[in-house]
């Protein structure tokens, strides 16, 4: 009987031990155990993430607080709200030029009231340049990010050529309404870490 207490008390005790989670890259509650990403890619995104961080912070203290960064296999989810849409598109750019980003997804929100005739215009060149990119087989359009403000088209992303490049400048020239296009697009010859 004794033996059978000592070995309940251990399994319980043990299987604790095992489910054990800490605060990582996918923050607190997520065992390491159950990250499907190698020891190596855990640090490079650690890595990533950190320095992106750091970054911000040296540009504006409250992104400190406001600014969420987390960097899952070299793809970088931001969060938080800002004041201006400018802060936003600042902060996609850097998040872009980050070293072995492979991927940026931008859920910032803007606390900034706009007019609803200025933000159906830009909801209308956006939607009108993504469409065109996802329809154009020279383009993987999913390698982008789209943001318009007050007609001014900003884009983010990773270009597998020069040609790729080409077809979305021949593209935004198409869209009657835009402005100007602000292009922030790296080749993937130019990434520390490749795409697969």
């Amino acid at each position: 009987m004794k033996k059978i207490l000592i070995t309940l008390f251990l399994f319980i005790f043990l299987s604790a031990c095992v489910g054990s989670s800490t605060s990582g890259v996918f923050g607190t509650g997520v065992s390491i155990a159950l990250d499907p990403r190698t020891l190596g890619t855990q640090i490079d995104d650690s890595i990533m993430q950190k320095k992106l961080q750091a970054r911000l912070i040296l540009i504006e203290k409250k992104y400190f607080v406001n600014i969420s960064v987390k960097v899952l296999d070299g793809r970088i989810f931001l969060g938080g709200k800002v004041d201006e849409p400018e802060e936003k598109l600042k902060i996609t750019k850097m998040a872009w030029e980050t070293n072995g980003a492979r991927s940026v997804k931008n859920n910032i929100t803007i606390k900034k009231k706009f007019s609803i005739k200025s933000f159906a215009i830009d909801v209308l060149i956006t939607s009108q340049l993504k469409t065109a990119l996802i329809l154009n087989k020279k383009v993987k359009s999913s390698n982008f990010n789209i943001d318009t403000v007050d007609r001014k088209t900003y884009i983010f992303g990773i270009a597998h050529s020069e040609e790729e490049k080409k077809e979305i400048f021949q593209e935004a020239k198409q869209i009657v309404d835009l402005k100007e296009l602000v292009p922030s697009i790296l080749m993937i010859n130019d990434l520390s870490r490749k795409k697969n």
